[in-house]
Formats: C-alpha cells, sequence, structure tokens
C-alpha cells in the first residue's frame, strides 16, 4: 500500500479589492495572497479498490462527495482515467489545523494537496501549471495553494503572477470559532452595496492590475519594507463584513490597539491578523488580544509566512 503525506498552508490576503462583474457571473479581483506555515496534513493511500474515501478528525468537515478534497480525487479520476484504474482508488486523511470557514482557504489548500498527491501516487509527471489549471476547475483559491508563497491573483483570482519573497513576517491570526461569513454572501453584499464604483470594460481592468503591480504593497514586497507592507494591507470587504459583524469589527480593533505592522481581514473574513516582524511580539499581541476581548470561542493562532503551498513531508 503506498502513501504520500503532505502538508497543505494556509493563505491571507494582503490585498483584496473588486474591480467589477465578469462575465462568468464572478468578480474581477486584484490580490495579493500568502502563504503561512499553518498547515493542515493530508495523507493520499491506495486502495485497491477503484472508491474515493476521505476521513477527517474535524467534526464540521464533510466526509463524502461535497468535500473538495474528494471532488479533487474525482476531477483526477475523470481526467485519467486509465491511471485510477491502474493505481486504484484512493483514501484521503485530513489533519486539520487550519480553522473551518475562516477564509484562510482551508478546504481549497486540502484540495490542492490531493492533486499533488495524485499526481505522485499515479506517476502522472504533471507540470506545476498543469496541477493549477485542474485547480481552477475546483475553486478560485486552489491554484495559488498548489505552488503558495507570495502573488499576485486576478480574474476571479486563478490567474498568477508570483512575487519576491516578502519580509520574513509573523501573524497573529484571530478567529471566533462558532462564526461564519459566508463567501457568496460577502461578494453578494458588496454588489448590492458599491455596484456603482464598478470598473466598466477590459482596458479599464487592464490598467488597474498593472496599477497593482507599480503600487505601494507589491513595491514594499520588492523592498522589503516591513513597515510599508503593514500600511499597505487593503480588503474591499471589509466595508460589508464588519458592520454585518460586530464580533468582527471589534476583534479587530483589539488587534490594531495592540499594536504591530498592520491589520486587516483576511478574504471574506472573518479572521483577522495583525503583522509583526518577531515571534515574541506577536506572540505579545496574541495575549493582549486574548486578555481584552477575554472570549473562550476566540481562537488565536502566531504563524509565519511561507514561501511554499503544498509540501511532502515524512
Amino acid at each position: 500500500m503506498r502513501l504520500y503525506s503532505l502538508l497543505a498552508a494556509a493563505k491571507i490576503n494582503l490585498y483584496l479589492e473588486i474591480m467589477g462583474h465578469r462575465r462568468d457571473g464572478f468578480h474581477e479581483l486584484v490580490m495579493v495572497m500568502q502563504s503561512v506555515d499553518l498547515a493542515d496534513r493530508v495523507t493520499v493511500r491506495s486502495l485497491p479498490s477503484s472508491e474515493i474515501r476521505v476521513q477527517c478528525d474535524h467534526p464540521l468537515v464533510p466526509q463524502d462527495a461535497t468535500n473538495l478534497a474528494h471532488r479533487a480525487a474525482a476531477l483526477m479520476a475523470a481526467k485519467y482515467p486509465q491511471a485510477h484504474h491502474h493505481h486504484g482508488g484512493v483514501e484521503i486523511s485530513i489533519e486539520k489545523q487550519i480553522p473551518v470557514g475562516a477564509g484562510l482557504a482551508g478546504g481549497s489548500a486540502n484540495a490542492a494537496a490531493v492533486l499533488v498527491g495524485l499526481d505522485m501516487l499515479w506517476q502522472l509527471g504533471l507540470t506545476q501549471g498543469e496541477l493549477q489549471t485542474l485547480g481552477a476547475e475546483l475553486g478560485s483559491d486552489v491554484p495559488f495553494c498548489i505552488g503558495g508563497g507570495t502573488a499576485i491573483a486576478t480574474g476571479r483570482g486563478e490567474q498568477l503572477d508570483s512575487l519576491p519573497s516578502p519580509p520574513n513576517l509573523y501573524a497573529v491570526l484571530g478567529k471566533y470559532q462558532s462564526l461564519s461569513v459566508s463567501t457568496p454572501w460577502a461578494y453578494g453584499t458588496y454588489r448590492q452595496q458599491f455596484e456603482a464604483t464598478y470598473l466598466q470594460g477590459d482596458e479599464a481592468h487592464s490598467r488597474r492590475r498593472q496599477a497593482l503591480h507599480s503600487g505601494p504593497m507589491v513595491s514594499a514586497i520588492a523592498h522589503q519594507d516591513s513597515p510599508a507592507l503593514g500600511k499597505a494591507l487593503y480588503n474591499d470587504l471589509e466595508k460589508v463584513v464588519l458592520p454585518a459583524h460586530p464580533a468582527v469589527a471589534d476583534l479587530k480593533a483589539a488587534m490594531v490597539a495592540a499594536g504591530g505592522l498592520g491589520t486587516l481581514m483576511s478574504g471574506s473574513g472573518p479572521t483577522v491578523f495583525t503583522l509583526t516582524t518577531t515571534r515574541e511580539a506577536a506572540e505579545t499581541i496574541q495575549e493582549q488580544v486574548r486578555d481584552r476581548l477575554a472570549d473562550p470561542d476566540l481562537a488565536l493562532w502566531v504563524t509565519r509566512f511561507s514561501s511554499t503551498g503544498v509540501q511532502l513531508t515524512a
């Protein structure tokens, strides 16, 4: 019985701007995405039968065909039926460390790990680009989660341009465990409230994408300028999520009050993060936020920027 064990890294958004409509119904986005070393362990193991099984140690993660990791395996089986027939099915075991429903791409990272793991298990020899093309069929974050690191993401998030490694920063992540925010709700509400501000036409979108490439965030990354990076953090979705979820707004305020280089909600939330240059500073902020809010439902993590997405591990 053959198996591969992989670490699937979470991601945070350092920048998220909604530019306008896409013809496929999604939004046209410009984002800067960053991997962190908070990661799930995903193990893919050959089965003598042709079935796909998913096991997970978290009670809120589905273990059926609705799980994105299961869908990733089903996609590989459909695309490469001969390899599936020759090598058999797969058992996918997920050990969760990334919080569920947090806006940290945990499900997408798991799916990315399955694509990478089955490529090795079935000896397909796919390139990273080929795996990312497959990943885009599953979700907008999956292509980034395969390679990870730091990247500008455009389109609906699946078009990636790698960036140089940013400063070696730490992030304090905070999430209320009982709270989740629907991504479709967040984008739909933003459309209702701000559609009048959307850019019109491909040329306007192209100009805005180019502006991000030469803007403060990318410049801060290129120059290893940690304070400037903290000041350039931006997320359009805060405009709708924070007013609708006071607990998330209060968490952000507590993190801002505790210091750090900059504080932002990641993706559609509800996770909020603050950046620091050292683990000691991050742990101090973690304790200050815990003391200030004193809520047993609030979970806090300290993690570090990572240069990789899916990694093979022993």
